[in-house]
């Protein structure tokens, strides 16, 4: 690969990064504002409220930013960068087409999450750098709740390695079938929850809810910093509805056999996973943290578990 193929193909990553959290952000907008019936994003800039990330974008730049005296300023600052770094590097090896992808690594599975578990460092780091007992007990629990299920995710996203035969990302892509889906589908659900409690995603939202304990570990933070939480959300479902595409959905395979729409088949399928990360927001209700816990060791794992076993089983029939 030559140099400026590097930076072409680094340069389309920055610029997906860039772009595709702030549609997820628009679609979120626009979507609760129809399930329920909220007027205020329909408004700004006239035909359909199609200004509206616009206008938040200019009301976090004009606030004033804010370090509390107690605060550790140089972690304190660092944090929203931590949060939000990782799913750039992520988005490096997602493969997007045939041979359409920034870095092909014979790991690219592990490494994928191996540094998306670093984000929530983001969020320890400023709940603990605050001088806030609530932005304490924030990052407490988002470790909590990362611990507790990133072995349900490791072990679903196992069973794919298993059944493609390859940590590749397009070589899982290659691999794939349609009848996967008849019995990777428990996989399928157990990555994609795990993916949305690692997120603070509702209705695993419990270490940021607002009615619980005020803002968690973005409780002092202002103006652009917090934006840089805001983002980082977002840029996480992107890299969780990509991930989930590449392993259960069959990445940039369309059901023509055409490989030239691979990109577009990616998209369609990313947003249509993103929607439903929205629709869940807006129609469950939060867990408490007792029942999040239990869902995760007694349901989730032992889930992983079972479909570990049945991926080696049907790994041997196959031979």
């Amino acid at each position: 690969m030559t140099l400026p193929e590097i930076v072409l193909r680094l340069a389309l990553v920055v610029a997906a990064f860039l772009l595709l959290p702030l549609l997820v952000g628009q679609l979120e907008h626009k979507a609760m504002a129809h399930m329920q019936a909220r007027l205020g994003p329909m408004r700004a800039g006239g035909f359909h409220g199609w200004a509206q990330l616009i206008a938040d974008g200019v009301k976090f730049v004009q606030k004033e930013h804010v370090v509390p005296a107690q605060a550790d300023r140089t972690v304190f600052s660092l944090a929203p960068a931590i949060a939000l770094l990782p799913y750039l590097v992520i988005l490096v090896v997602i493969p997007v087409g045939p041979g359409l992808v920034a870095l092909d690594l014979d790991i690219g599975l592990f490494f994928v999450l191996a540094v998306m578990s670093v984000s929530v460092l983001g969020s320890v780091m400023a709940g603990w750098s605050s001088g806030n007992k609530y932005a304490l007990l924030g990052g407490l629990r988002s470790a909590a709740q990362l611990m507790a299920y990133e072995l349900p995710m490791v072990l679903a996203a196992s069973s794919v390695a298993m059944a493609a035969g390859t940590l590749s990302l397009p070589g899982i892509v290659e691999a794939w079938s349609p009848w996967w889906l008849a019995w990777q589908a428990p996989a399928l659900l157990i990555f994609f929850v795990a993916g949305l409690a690692e997120l603070h995603r509702p209705p695993f939202d419990m270490p940021v809810a607002d009615s619980e304990i005020v803002l968690g570990p973005y409780t002092e933070y202002t103006g652009l910093r917090f934006a840089l939480f805001l983002l980082a959300e977002y840029a996480g479902i992107v890299v969780l509805c990509a991930l989930t595409t590449v392993l259960f959905l069959g990445g940039w395979r369309g059901p023509f056999g055409d490989d030239a729409l691979g990109p577009i088949w990616l998209l369609i399928k990313l947003f249509v996973l993103a929607f439903v990360v929205i629709w869940l927001r807006v129609s469950n209700p939060r867990l408490r943290a007792d029942q999040l816990q239990k869902l995760a060791w007694q349901v989730l794992v032992p889930l992983s578990l079972g479909q570990l076993a049945l991926t080696g089983v049907v790994k041997v029939a196959m031979v």
